[in-house]
Formats: C-alpha cells, structure tokens, sequence
C-alpha cells in the first residue's frame, strides 16, 4: 500500500528513543524527510544514523519543548532544510510517577508547560502553512491512562487528558482545510518507559520485576507488550493520503489491552 508519503516533511518529537525513534525510522522508510526533535543530543545522533544508513533524510533538532520560545526558530530551520512541515508528531516524555493529591503546584505547572502547552504552541506554529497548502496532519501520542486512568501516574493521566480534548476540538476547526487531527494512545509497549514503570512497580510493591511483567502481559490478550514499530505503523498510517477521512479520532494501539469501549 502506498501511504503517499515520499516527499512530505514530517517532524517528530521525542524522536531519541523509544515510540519516537520508530515512528521516525518508519515515516522515513515511507520517503518521508523527517526532523527529528530531543533534548538528548546524543540520542538523536543515533537516530539519525540508523535513518540515513537505511537511505532516509534526516535532520536533528536538540530542543528543549519547555522552551516555548524556542519553537520558532527550530521550525524555521527545518522549513528552511527541509520544506515546510506536512506531518506532526507530537510525542513528549512522561513525568515522574506521582498519586493525584499532593504534588506541588510549581511540579504541575513545569509538566503542563513541557507535555501540553508546547505541543499547542508547537502545532499553532506550523498549522498556518498546512492551510495554506491544504493537506496536514497532526498526530498526538498519548497514554492508555486517557481511557482507563493508571495508578501512580496522576499527573500523567490529567495532562494528557487535556491532550484529547485539545485534539478533539482542533480536529473539527482545522478538517474544511484538509487537515486531520488524532490521537493515538499505546497500550504496554516494550520501550525504556514501560520498564521504568515495571521497575518502580516492583519496587514499590517489593516484588520481583519478573513478576510484574508477568501480571502485565497476563492481562493483555494477545499475550506480550508491543513492539515500538507495530506502533509505528500505526502512526504512519494516520500521516497518510489513505486516512484523510480520519480524524478527531483516538486510536489503541494495546493488543486489546484496555477493556473500556
């Protein structure tokens, strides 16, 4: 299937590691020209390598998102380098574990600041041009917290909530100018964040990281966590010409994970 893809630019956040890195790889094996935006300079070199050794273009971008004010000129630049951007993946990093109740104000407004509102700023930064050509797509990774809330993940659960919501609403506003706005949430996919929780999991409980990973994949019918490119997929799928009748949507990507209709 052609997702008609080859020549658009797409940029990725979080794209060091993780769900970002493969969805990267795979927007740029679809010919795509991706940039690539982390904080880790050194995790985004080896992005880069492993696209380019596999024929792909792309540009990393060393970006802090919770300077807001920064936005500007790294989406200049990649303009500038690559084209405009066509394709945006927003995909920030978690916060720490934390309950609901008690976490301080300041920690709440460093995450909003980080997970919600610069993703916001970021798309507002490239939609006026994905009007103007009348095609985009703004693709936003969340959390399975969004439809069944996780325990310990508090702030987690309530930022990317307000996540859904902006999407949601965005989808209707921006869909008469050919642009599509979903959210795609991961279900427990083997990245260096799940074992983090796995690990904290066991420690918090005192039991051994076997046994929680265990109860974990007990609990997801088709029987293991998901691998970051079969997520991948799924993103690209949405960046492409053949989802243009899909958007305002929330796609699981958990291996029939979540229970919730």
């Amino acid at each position: 299937m052609d997702l008609g893809l080859n020549g658009r630019t797409a940029l990725v956040l979080g794209a060091g590691g993780g769900l970002g890195r493969a969805i990267a790889r795979t927007l740029a094996a679809e010919g795509a020209r991706v940039a690539l935006a982390d904080i880790d300079a050194e995790a985004l070199t080896a992005t880069q390598a492993a696209i380019e050794a596999s024929g792909g273009v792309a540009l990393p971008r060393t970006w802090n998102l919770a300077d807001i004010d920064a936005g500007e000129g790294h989406v200049a630049a990649i303009k500038a380098a690559l084209g405009p951007v066509d394709i945006l993946v927003n995909n920030t990093g978690g916060p720490p574990p934390s309950p609901a109740h008690g976490v301080a104000p300041g920690s709440w407004e460093a995450q909003f600041r980080a997970m919600v509102l610069s993703v916001i700023h970021l798309t507002d930064r490239v939609l006026p041009g994905m009007r103007a050509r009348k095609w985009g797509r703004i693709i936003t990774s969340t959390s399975s917290g969004v439809v069944a809330p996780i325990p310990n993940l508090g702030v987690s659960n309530a930022l990317r909530s307000a996540l859904v919501g902006w999407s949601k609403t965005l989808a209707r506003e921006v869909a008469p100018d050919g642009i599509t706005a979903n959210v795609i949430l991961p279900g427990r996919i083997a990245t260096a964040r799940i074992r983090f929780l796995d690990e904290q999991k066991a420690k918090r409980e005192g039991r051994p990281l076997e046994a929680i990973v265990a109860e974990s994949t007990g609990a997801i019918p088709v029987g293991r966590y998901g691998t970051p490119e079969e997520y991948a997929d799924a993103v690209a799928f949405l960046a492409s010409t053949r989802a243009a009748y899909i958007t305002g949507s929330v796609m699981r990507v958990d291996g029939g994970y979540l229970q919730n209709i």
